[in-house]
């Protein structure tokens, strides 16, 4: 069996999917999983195309840095697919890789030039960067005559005018590349794909995507491109998330450094990993967890998180000059029915009507029959759209 392996990889995680190839493209992966763990007690968890779930113990040499641990973990994991699959031929591998900067706007084939240019964009996301490009030299190694492909995060919002991608900094710094990018931006462009299908001429009309997760973000769009998104340089920026901070006054950051003594550590550390859901509700990031809670806290968190998206959803649409349709994906979109509801009475002054028993079952399409915007829900598959990606740069 040939197929397309998709890679996604983080600090301690290394998650996966290898979707069949056999002329085209199958629709769903054949496996899917993660490595986590990794730097600790590494294991693997996967399921198959029949829900069939796998839970195996990686075996690790002991020590090595974080980049060692990394190679085995893949090195692993190869081995665990050709266990399934006596007959796996792996033509190629597509990335997420969340920072393309200003100069890849689509995705690209891999080489040590490219390379060496992801590099120099570590500091503009020094969470996740480091860790998309150390997946890529570690599988160089192993199967070194298996072409890579790059698809950025940041690709789809290269469509923007140039004022919705600007900071009021002076220019100098601007021309150093401090400017709003944007993320998630194969989910967006996945979704995407689907709305004309689903809601026809509409789909090229004013389009909010709201992508809700453990990381949340936001996208307006007219005629299927991006015009305006709710994170900027960072993907820190924007909506409240399940342990980020979101839009925060930069007057706060430094209140702490000089009031709390606060250093670069410890503000990354408050901004990525101990706010957001976490942190305003003191119990957890999981946004089920927290609707099932009864305590004033848990529920105080709800509320902010859903005034926050009805906010956003506002300013986005002035930026796409009108709303004729909200989207809803990721996580907490496609599965947390009160929030959905809670954001949508937030934003009714739009035109938006819910169809409460549509949206109690997470329907396709949550709108009333008289609303003036099309709501709906519809899932993501990033992984997909890499490994569409990647199969159309290599054959093209």
């Amino acid at each position: 069996m040939q197929g397309v392996l998709v890679l996604n990889a983080g600090s301690s995680s290394l998650k996966f999917a290898l979707f069949p190839l056999d002329g085209t493209l199958a629709d769903k992966p054949v496996l899917s999983g993660q490595v986590e763990g990794i730097g600790t007690e590494p294991v693997l968890h996967a399921r198959d195309a029949d829900g069939t779930r796998y839970h195996e113990d990686v075996a690790l040499a002991d020590g090595g840095d974080q980049s060692a641990q990394h190679r085995a973990s893949l090195a692993h994991l190869f081995d665990w697919l050709a266990r399934h699959n006596p007959q796996l031929d792996i033509v190629a591998a597509g990335h997420r890789v969340v920072h393309g900067g200003e100069i890849f706007s689509a995705p690209t084939r891999i080489d040590a030039e490219v390379l060496d240019r992801l590099a120099t964009f570590v500091p503009l996301a020094p969470l996740h960067q480091p860790h998309n490009l150390r997946a890529i030299r570690s599988l160089a190694e192993l199967m070194p005559s298996v072409p890579q492909v790059a698809c950025f995060d940041t690709a789809f919002h290269r469509s923007q005018p140039r004022l919705a991608q600007l900071f009021a900094l002076p220019r100098a710094l601007t021309d150093e590349g401090i400017k709003r990018y944007g993320f998630h931006g194969q989910s967006y462009e996945y979704v995407s794909r689907q709305l004309p299908g689903l809601i026809g001429e509409r789909a090229n009309g004013a389009v909010v995507i709201a992508h809700l997760g453990n990381g949340s973000s936001m996208c307006a769009l007219r005629d299927g491109r991006s015009v305006a998104s709710s994170m900027g340089f960072t993907a820190v920026d924007g909506l409240m998330m399940g342990t980020r901070t979101g839009s925060l006054d930069p007057g706060v950051l430094l209140y702490l450094m000089e009031q709390k003594g606060m250093d670069l550590e410890s503000l990354t550390a408050l901004l990525y990993k101990q706010s957001g859901l976490l942190g305003v509700s003191g119990i957890s990031q999981d946004m089920r967890e927290l609707l099932e809670s009864d305590v004033p806290a848990a529920r105080e968190a709800v509320d902010l998180y859903c005034y926050r998206a009805a906010r956003e959803i506002g300013s986005l649409a002035a930026a796409a000059g009108g709303l004729d349709a909200l989207v809803f994906t990721g996580g907490i979109g496609e599965h947390a029915a009160p929030v959905r509801e809670r954001i949508c009475l937030l934003s009714a002054w739009l035109g938006i009507e819910l169809d409460a028993a549509a949206n109690a079952d997470s329907a396709l399409r949550l709108s009333a029959a008289g609303s003036r915007v099309a709501v709906l829900a519809v899932p993501t598959n990033e992984e997909w759209m890499i490994a569409h990606h990647t199969v159309a740069l290599l054959s093209g």
